[in-house]
Order: C-alpha cells, then structure tokens, then sequence
C-alpha cells in the first residue's frame, strides 16, 4: 500500500534512509515539506532499484495495534520511494543501520534508499503507536531517530536485529520487542480508536456527529486524536478515505458506484468522494500526484506487482462491519 503503494507508494512508499528534505535547526526533518520535483517514473531515473518487498501481518500479539509488517531489499541502485499519509505512524528499520520512526504525515515524503539495504519496518494502525515519550502532535509529519525516543533501548534493538541471522529473524525480534512494550504501556485511547473506525469511508460521516457519538465535544474529540493519532479528526477522515480508496482499487475491488461512471470515478464514490474531480484534489494534496500517476495506470492491481493484501485487507474488512448506522447522518467532507 507501488509505484506501488500500501499507502504508500513503493515507487516511493514508506521507507527512510536519506530524505531529501531540510531539517530544523535541532536536526529533526520537519514537514510537511513540499517534494523535491522529480520524475515520477523513478525507474528511468534511477534504475530498478528495489530487488523484492514482502508484507505480511504483525504476529498475533500486535494485531490489534499494527496494521503490516514488511522487508524490503533494494538492488544496485538506488530506489525512490514515496511515502504517503496512513493515518499511523512507522518503524524503519535497515539492518545493521539506525532505525527511525516515521510520525504521522499529512502529505508526501520523498526520500532514496541507498542502493544494497535491507529493511523491516512496521506500520501502526491510527491511534495505535508505540510508547512514545511525546504526543503524537509533536512528532506529526517528522523523521527521528528511534535512539531520541527510547534512548538505549534502541541500541539494543539495532544490536539484536544486526545479529539476527535473517532479516526475517530480525523483524521477529523487532516484534517481540514492540509487543513486550505494549503489554508493558497498558491500553490505548478506547474512544479515539472508536472514532477511527467510525471515520473510516464506507459510512461518510460528520465529525461533529462523530464527537455527539461517542458522548465527547468537537474540541474534547480534536485534542484526544491529536494526542493519540497526530491530527484532528477531519485530517484523519481525509486520510483514512484516500487509503480506502487505494484499498480498493489495490484489491481489485468492482466499483458499484454510479452508473455510466469509469473504474476510477466509480471507485472514487464506493470510497465516499463526491466525485472523480474530490478524489483527484484529494490525491494531490495527500500524495503530490494525480490517481492516475499514483496507480500507474492500473486500476486493478499495484504496478510493481506487489502482493499488499496484508496491508489493505483488515482496512478492507471495516467496510463490512461499519460501526454506524442509521442515526448518524451523511455529509461529505
């Protein structure tokens, strides 16, 4: 969820290692910074760059709280990669390199992976981080060091995935570590993560009728999501459609949308957009590119030919279990 995209993009998705973007003067990348202009066709520029991308589910124990676990190795060159708002934050991890969390973003960043690097990395549902000694609000839209968040524990992280004979074997012990964590930090948010299942795009809702939901006001509802997740409710609605919309059309889902329309229109409403000309406003402002470029022409399967149903199926499986019905009206956002 690339050109492949999990929510992503693995013409450019969701790995660190050299971002190219500025930094603040206390060293951390700030954002959302505007993307480099580069060609979106990163293959003719660079090379093929990325040799295999497996994604797979988190063990048992992270399945509520992470959305997708993957390795991904690049070749002799290096490789563009696009990341794009999920509404989660992220762990890179390159083996035998520093490990680096992604906050939530709220558009696109480019970065290029050196060419020969390994990395596992791990995706977090919105409202699911790890501990963090930080809101979420703080770190949004950032690229840190995962040392400048859990100190020592890191090092040793970065000890035990570099001596793990496989990366696999290191995503392993990366995933035992966060689920100790977990059990360690006690629960998460009970109402944010209700109101991000509630936000999610197959029963387009207002957040004023989410916040009367679940018994909170508009701004007691803002401050907890950007604490929990990194950005207000309406921020995460937008994010959490267009990622509907890629899981669709990544599934290769049959639009039902409205009759006489195209895939991508049809798709476009199936993921509660207005239209064709909203999705496409939309896109550019969460990606920096239109549908089209993002999906590479394809409407029915990711173009880098990537397998991303460990990804997109558990957001796919929200739309069949929608938590609200009937008395909460509809309002396109």
């Amino acid at each position: 969820m690339t050109r492949c995209l999990r929510a992503n993009d693995h013409r450019g998705d969701t790995f660190p290692n050299c971002i190219l973007t500025g930094k603040s003067i206390s060293g951390k990348e700030k954002g959302p910074p505007t993307p480099p202009v580069l060609d979106v066709r990163p293959a003719e520029r660079f090379g093929t760059g990325m040799n295999a991308y497996v994604e797979r589910p988190p063990v048992p124990g992270l399945a509520g709280v992470v959305r997708t676990v993957w390795i991904q190795r690049t070749g002799d060159a290096p490789y563009v990669q696009r990341h794009l708002p999920t509404g989660g934050v992220e762990i890179h991890f390159p083996v035998g390199g520093r490990p680096r969390l992604l906050g939530p973003l709220t558009g696109p960043r480019i970065e290029v992976i050196p060419a020969r690097t390994t990395i596992v990395g791990v995706r977090f549902r919105p409202g699911a981080a790890p501990p963090l000694p930080a809101g979420l609000d703080e770190l949004a839209d950032q690229h840190l060091g995962l040392a400048e968040l859990w100190g020592r524990t890191a090092d040793r992280l970065v000890e035990a995935v570099a001596l793990a004979a496989t990366p696999e074997l290191g995503l392993a012990a990366l995933q035992a570590h966060l689920v100790r964590e977990f059990r360690r930090a006690g629960g998460l948010d009970p109402l944010v993560g209700e109101a991000v299942q509630v936000l999610m795009p197959w029963d387009p809702v207002g957040v004023d009728a989410v916040a009367a939901h679940l018994a909170l006001s508009a701004s007691q509802l803002r401050r907890r999501c950007l604490q929990a997740v990194g950005m207000s409710p309406k921020v995460l609605q937008r994010t959490l459609r267009f990622q509907g919309f890629l899981a669709l059309a990544q599934a290769g889902a049959i639009a039902s949308g409205r009759r006489g329309a195209d895939g991508m229109a049809s798709l476009a409403v199936d993921a509660g957009y207005a239209d064709q000309a909203h999705l496409s406003r939309e896109c550019l402002r969460l990606t920096g590119v239109t549908p089209r470029q993002l999906l590479g022409g394809d409407l029915d399967r990711c173009a880098c030919g990537h397998d991303h149903s460990a990804s997109y199926a558990p957001f796919l499986a929200t739309r069949r279990h929608s938590l609200v019905r009937g008395g909460v009206s509809a309002r396109w956002g």
